[in-house]
């Protein structure tokens, strides 16, 4: 990486738990700067019909001129149901027109998931969802076709986001715990209407295990494509690894 501070651009639907961004961005320090610009989602709603709409491409182009006012190095779209929705080859498709559209590289919450995984060298995984049961399932489906093996899976069955984001810190260290699994090597927190920038550390104690969470992600993966893989303290294990990983787009799995 060059001395120029990393600044990565997130699309972010709606309203719910965007303050995790400047939180993670004061916490993950050295200058680099997270700006975030909302798009509109339609209706707000964890059903397959409202998310394919949510992440319609159309929803995301319409604001990359503005993300790109801040003159991001890289930019991700902060929302895992309304990526991994499409399956993977759809999920895929969706970042490839956002970096045409944007002439930079991008990601997706649901590909930072896949990406961080790989990371850390963890296989077997436990998933406390928000989402409805039906959802929920389409992500495990999209880190098995990432090679992961998922192990444990419950949905919490909350329709808006706008809901999830009202969890707090009892609510959502309780929801890592109670979707845990013995065998598992990590749990997986996915979605990014959930406050988690807050409790990264005090999520993998309640555990014992690395917690991987989708702002956290989204923001490690927006690091990565801008070049900076520093390793950093007080944002979970993730951060603290120095994997380096391809990036989306020059493999057929993450």
């Amino acid at each position: 990486m060059t001395d120029r501070t990393a600044t990565v651009g997130f699309l972010y639907p709606g309203y719910s738990a965007e303050d995790d961004y400047p939180l993670l961005e004061s916490k993950v320090a050295g200058g680099v700067r997270l700006p975030l610009v909302h798009t509109d989602i339609g209706e707000d709603a964890h059903r397959v019909d409202a998310l394919l709409e949510m992440g319609a491409i159309h929803r995301l182009a319409d604001r990359v001129g503005r993300l790109k006012e801040h003159d991001v190095d890289a930019v991700v779209w902060a929302c895992t149901s309304a990526s991994f929705i499409y399956g993977w080859d759809g999920a895929r498709q969706q970042i490839e027109e956002l970096s045409r559209v944007s002439g930079l590289p991008a990601s997706s919450t649901s590909f930072a998931f896949a990406h961080a995984v790989r990371a850390l060298g963890v296989r077997r995984l436990a998933v406390g969802a928000t989402y409805p049961e039906d959802v929920a399932a389409y992500f495990v489906r999209f880190l098995e076709a990432s090679g992961a093996e998922v192990i444990q899976v419950s949905g919490r069955g909350i329709i808006t986001a706008a809901e999830v984001g009202t969890l707090g810190r009892e609510q959502v260290l309780e929801l890592a715990r109670s979707n845990d699994h013995p065998d598992a090597d990590a749990v997986l927190l996915p979605d990014t209407a959930l406050h988690t920038a807050a409790w990264l550390d005090e999520l993998e104690e309640a555990v014992g295990k690395p917690v991987l969470t989708a702002n956290q992600v989204s923001v490690w993966e927006g690091l990565r494509l801008a070049g900076d893989t520093r390793p950093r303290d007080g944002l979970g294990s993730l951060f603290r690894s120095t994997h380096i990983i391809a990036p989306v787009g020059t493999e057929e799995r993450p």
